[in-house]
């Protein structure tokens, strides 16, 4: 089981990866610990200052639309957020947060507003999302056991390492 607590960081829908980290940004490095003095900052110029370790990021439909670039992920994490939650992600985005280990939490979202204190509670018999601040719980989309097993293990290198394969047999 995994469980996460933290401020919401409210964004909206639609946020892509060069909204997460601008595509100017990305010339000169794509180092995520210098990249993430500029997360979100068509957004929000003021977001990277503000960003505290243990933030959540909330948003709405279609989070980390966009390019494939897993800088979008890496970057987020370097912020020290452990967790996105989404009404929707887009598939690569999805895929790359499993990988290095952020968790994507698809729920409802509309009711978590910012500054909320939220509770992530990742276990294999479900996702939960509770909003301490405002009093009520949402019931997010299972993981399934192999993504909950790489999250657990922080990201797909640290399950590779852990396990010391894939968790299947070749033909």
């Amino acid at each position: 089981m995994i469980e996460l607590r933290g401020r919401a960081r409210r964004l909206g829908d639609r946020v892509n990866t060069d909204y997460i980290v601008a595509s100017s940004r990305k010339k000169e490095t794509l180092d995520p610990q210098e990249l993430k003095r500029w997360l979100l900052e068509s957004v929000d110029p003021d977001f990277a200052a503000s960003v505290r370790a243990g933030d959540l990021l909330v948003a709405g439909e279609a989070f980390g639309c966009g390019s494939a670039m897993e800088v979008a992920v890496t970057v987020v994490k370097a912020a020290g957020i452990r967790a996105v939650v989404a009404e929707s992600f887009s598939r690569t985005y999805f895929r790359n947060a499993v990988n290095n280990g952020l968790i994507p939490v698809e729920c409802e979202t509309s009711g978590i507003q910012e500054g909320d204190e939220i509770r992530v509670e990742v276990r294999a018999d479900g996702v939960m999302v509770t909003d301490e601040t405002r009093g009520f719980e949402v019931r997010a989309r299972s993981l399934p056991p192999f993504v909950l097993s790489i999250l657990e293990a922080e990201g797909l290198v640290g399950s590779l390492r852990t396990r010391g394969d894939f968790g299947q047999e070749m033909p």
